[in-house]
């Protein structure tokens, strides 16, 4: 059955719309690449508060009570009532989000490392580092989500671990609320999930094993949250080859020498970051669909993310 794609909310600056300060959009691969399996809610919350564009770059400053303010950068004019009422409003008439592309760094939008400074005007010295206000606001509201800003998707391996959270979670959120549908995705998810985190993926065995006939509903937010905590950090490299190992298992009985060797040698030059998983991974595919294995075929582990969204491209580092 055809699943609904995942919604996200994106600043609409990058990619959608020319709003920045300068009139600018900001050109992003990965988010244009999405545009195809997701369904995209863009927003700029600093046109929907009535500024310009182009207009003078607003930014956050330290208020004299601790509190950071959003201001204009030359003559001071205060925006964070307004923008406070906005975020407010915006957000409650969205319905389901499932993940959020931000604009790093941003005053508003930022969701990391954006600069606060003691007060509007030239000032050669920060005061400190915050969050953005809307970017601030997200984070509280969407706690399970996958948060990242588009600047941070050029990295392979954050935007792997961003992709392959944001669609686990939405396949999760796509069940019937049946036990049956529960054990499938838990069954189809083992591996992917044992890369992730091998104890939680044991708590989520025991929790669909149901052996204290719990409701349904109840299995649900149980296995919700542990699903939440599983993928709220990337895999180690070393998880994900435990996971490569146990499965060549199955499957090296039948292979020939130089085949193991082969395999082997790959896993080596995957440890080392000489190729991307894909390369160690399509070797087990092929494997797995010539000794027909139907059980290890349907592993989200091979494929957590739509096939065209697999890239071995990571912009910054190069061609891996």
């Amino acid at each position: 059955m055809e699943r609904e794609k995942p919604n996200i909310l994106v600043s609409a600056c990058v990619e959608f719309k020319s709003c920045r300060y300068n009139g600018q959009c900001i050109n992003s691969p990965e988010v244009r690449g999405l545009m195809e399996y997701v369904n995209f809610i863009p927003v700029c919350p600093e046109v929907a508060i009535g500024l310009p564009v182009p207009r003078d770059p607003i930014r956050l400053v330290q208020g004299s009570d601790k509190s950071v303010l959003l201001v204009d950068s030359e003559n001071g004019k205060d925006y964070t009532s307004s923008m406070d009422q906005f975020i407010e409003s915006f957000l409650n008439t969205l319905d389901t989000v499932d993940g959020v592309i931000l604009k790093g760094r941003s005053p508003t939008c930022g969701i990391g490392n954006v600069r606060i400074y003691p007060s509007h005007g030239k000032v050669t010295q920060l005061h400190s580092k915050e969050t953005g206000l809307f970017g601030r606001a997200v984070l509280e509201r969407y706690p399970e989500a996958p948060i990242e800003d588009e600047g941070r998707l050029n990295n392979l391996s954050i935007r792997e671990h961003f992709l392959t959270r944001l669609y686990t979670i939405h396949q999760f959120n796509q069940l019937t609320g049946t036990m049956g549908a529960l054990v499938e995705f838990h069954s189809s998810s083992k591996y992917l999930m044992m890369a992730y985190n091998q104890h939680l993926l044991k708590e989520a065995g025991k929790l669909t094993a149901n052996h204290d006939r719990l409701e349904p509903a109840q299995v649900y937010r149980r296995y919700r949250s542990l699903l939440t905590n599983m993928f709220s950090q990337p895999p180690k490299i070393q998880s994900t080859i435990n996971v490569l190992q146990h499965l060549f298992g199955y499957v090296s009985k039948n292979l020939n020498a130089k085949e193991k060797s082969f395999f082997l040698e790959s896993l080596e030059r995957y440890r080392h970051k000489q190729i991307p998983l894909a390369g160690v991974t399509a070797q087990l595919q092929s494997w797995i669909l010539r000794f027909d294995s139907p059980y290890l075929a349907r592993q989200t582990f091979f494929q957590p993310f739509p096939e065209g969204l697999q890239s071995i491209f990571d912009s910054s580092k190069g061609r891996i």
